[in-house]
């Protein structure tokens, strides 16, 4: 039986190459997903702090060191998957988003984990 932790985050080559851009820009980054209203429910990338947890919130894993954390009703949502972070061209429905000066926008695709992931999957973290 692998014991591999599956890990709940990944990102494209694109979604890298702009964080390294913005690390360069503002030092530590985060990343929040709500679950919708104003900014939808693409991810926004702050200055670390620059955004306040809510009480529930979930650190599904980081990126190039970066905390990305969801809302706790979305994370409740899709807990069952995977979540890609990409990057398009042009802005989303947000615009508090670092890279939304840039033009850019980051989007989540997701993709259901197999029975076999879900018993090895990395844990999660919660702000209490």
């Amino acid at each position: 039986m692998d014991t591999t932790q599956i890990s709940r985050l990944s990102a494209t080559q694109d979604a890298l190459d702009l964080i390294e851009k913005l690390e360069e820009n503002h030092g530590e980054l985060m990343f929040y997903q709500a679950g919708g209203c104003c900014e939808g429910t693409q991810p926004q990338c702050f200055e670390k702090g620059g955004y306040y947890l809510r009480m529930n919130d979930v650190m599904i894993g980081t990126i190039r060191g970066h905390e990305f954390w969801v809302d706790h009703d979305l994370f409740e949502y899709w807990k069952f998957s995977h979540f890609t972070m990409d990057v398009l061209e042009g802005f989303g429905p947000g615009g508090f988003s670092l890279e939304t000066p840039l033009g850019k926008t980051f989007k989540i695709h997701y993709r259901l984990f197999t029975p076999e992931e879900l018993e090895n999957l990395e844990d999660v973290k919660l702000n209490i």
